[in-house]
């Protein structure tokens, strides 16, 4: 029989990621097309969060209502807009927060501002409760164009418009 204490000692201690600061121009920066990924989080050895800022253009949608593999913590950046979940409309202003359980079907549509929101969720890989899966985003694959969300996964360009979408990244 091992002793679990000694297999333990043996491996080495996981380094930490570097911390990520992102000042306000650059979160709140718009760009053209309907929905914009304005900034994300990089790939980084450490790191188990994903997490990204998006602005919707006034009046988009994002998308047809998803249903996300994971947890989402939502929290409104600029402008405002609705949440849409199963049997409510949750209006949205600076400073809300909306936690999304994982498969809780919602999309978002912006106000007359537009609307610029952070998005986090655990990044897929990263160890979590027994069975909870990996977790899926799809922000590569909606079109900075037109916002529609492409259904196949390896799908380089829009449906519907021809826009070359962002793909991993």
């Amino acid at each position: 029989m091992t002793d679990p204490a000694a297999s333990d000692e043996a491996r080495p201690a996981p380094q930490p990621a570097a911390p990520v600061f992102a000042a306000p121009e650059q979160t709140l920066a718009g760009r053209p097309g309907q929905i914009s990924l304005v900034w994300s989080l990089a790939d980084g050895a450490g790191r188990d969060l994903a997490a990204s800022v998006v602005r919707l253009a006034p009046g988009a949608g994002l998308g047809e209502p998803a249903e996300a593999a994971h947890g989402t913590l939502l929290t409104v950046l600029a402008g405002g807009g609705e949440l849409r979940l199963p049997g409510a409309v949750s209006a949205l202003a600076p400073g809300a927060l909306a936690w999304l359980p994982a498969h809780t079907p919602y999309s978002l549509r912006a106000g007359e501002q537009g609307l610029t929101c952070t998005t986090a969720h655990r990044r897929p890989g990263a160890t979590g409760p027994a069975g909870a899966g990996e977790p899926v985003c799809l922000l590569e694959r909606v079109c900075p164009q037109c916002g529609r969300l492409a259904t196949d996964r390896d799908a380089r360009y829009c449906t519907r418009c021809a826009g070359a979408l962002s793909g991993p990244g």
